[in-house]
């Protein structure tokens, strides 16, 4: 196998818009790419940096269930700074809880899309 990495994830949104103000004003996301296709929109966010985007997926791009994503893993510096942020932005977080591999807390975006932030405990 030669597989360098995932190049996009997607996530069923309802309206892109509104995802994508979440991604960008509240997760700090920067828009990838945006345009409009013969299925539909295009929109792509990622974390400043990222190989792995996120295709924000509205309807009549597929048969995605808006909110069915699970388990998605953003690693960050400072999982409690996030959390505060979040909260804040009236997101609602469950954690951080100390875990042995770090510290880890679960939110949803605004479709319902399950989400995770880590900060990685060093050597784990």
């Amino acid at each position: 196998m030669n597989i360098t990495h995932a190049s996009f994830v997607t996530l069923p949104v309802v309206d892109e818009d509104r995802a994508l103000r979440f991604y960008t004003d509240v997760l700090g996301f920067e828009v990838t790419a945006d345009r409009e296709m013969p299925q539909g929109r295009w929109l792509q966010v990622a974390p400043r940096g990222a190989q792995t985007v996120f295709t924000l997926s509205g309807p009549g791009m597929g048969d995605f269930v808006p909110g069915s994503a699970r388990g998605i893993m953003l690693v960050t510096t400072d999982v409690d700074a996030d959390c505060a942020r979040l909260a804040a932005s009236g997101v609602v977080v469950q954690g951080p809880d100390e875990l042995p591999w770090g510290r880890m807390a679960s939110f949803r975006d605004p479709d319902g899309n399950g989400l995770m932030l880590l900060t990685e405990k060093e050597g784990f």
